[in-house]
């Protein structure tokens, strides 16, 4: 799967996901709309989602409170929107990788787009932030919301790019790609867990994600006997 295959999957308008504000919002001025999204993103960056105020953010935004609820349903719909914009943002970055995906086998495809995505982490604090602050709340509603809602995408993304591998020669045949790709989600999940734990994510957790890796090639097995 190339870079059209990708953006497909991460496009608001085509991945089957509803995009959530009215289409008021989307009809604001630019400057206004950027200002709502400046002091969302300020907010959830600052707060957990569920200390998060919807009144700080309209007193921000400098908007009035009905006219916040002709733009979203409620606190949740603004969040979701924050983190698809989040996730619109962090394909700019894995975009350029995935567009060389031809150049790389498939492990050194998935270490490339950990790279990138540190690269995104450290160049947009408020939305990694925001991510950090989700997964540390592992037991909340909310992140058991979204992450049911991205598993999906995300595992097609990745039996995408399992069946490239395979195509290629890269990966056994054999494998059950339904279950590797979920197996990679879980992974992914459980490795933010370690890369989250200073506060931070920079090129240092290469070290740990090249660990991780190594297994995922290599796998557990002790191949000298």
């Amino acid at each position: 799967m190339g870079i059209l295959g990708y953006k497909k999957l991460h496009n608001l308008n085509e991945r089957g996901v509803n995009i959530l504000p009215t289409s008021t919002f989307f009809n604001l001025p630019e400057e206004k709309k950027k200002r709502v999204i400046e002091a969302a993103l300020d907010e959830f960056a600052a707060y957990p989602y569920h200390k998060a105020s919807v009144t700080r953010i309209i007193k921000r935004a400098k908007i009035a409170s009905g006219s916040f609820y002709q733009y979203f349903k409620d606190k949740k719909d603004l969040y979701k929107y924050i983190l698809e914009l989040g996730t619109e943002r962090k394909f700019e970055y894995l975009g350029p990788v995935l567009e060389k995906q031809n150049e790389y086998d498939f492990f050194e495809l998935l270490r490339q787009l950990y790279v990138r995505g540190i690269k995104y982490a450290r160049e947009n604090p408020r939305l990694e932030a925001i991510a950090n602050k989700l997964i540390s709340n592992k037991d909340s509603e909310i992140y058991v919301e979204i992450i049911g809602e991205q598993r999906p995408r995300t595992a097609r993304f990745f039996r995408a790019l399992l069946e490239d591998g395979i195509k290629k020669g890269e990966i056994d045949s054999e494998v059950d790609i339904d279950l590797v790709a979920h197996m990679l989600i879980t992974l992914n999940l459980a490795l933010s867990d370690f890369v989250y734990k200073d506060g931070k994510v920079d090129m240092d957790d290469m070290v740990l994600i090249d660990k991780m890796l190594y297994v995922i090639e290599n796998g557990i097995k002790n191949k000298s006997k």
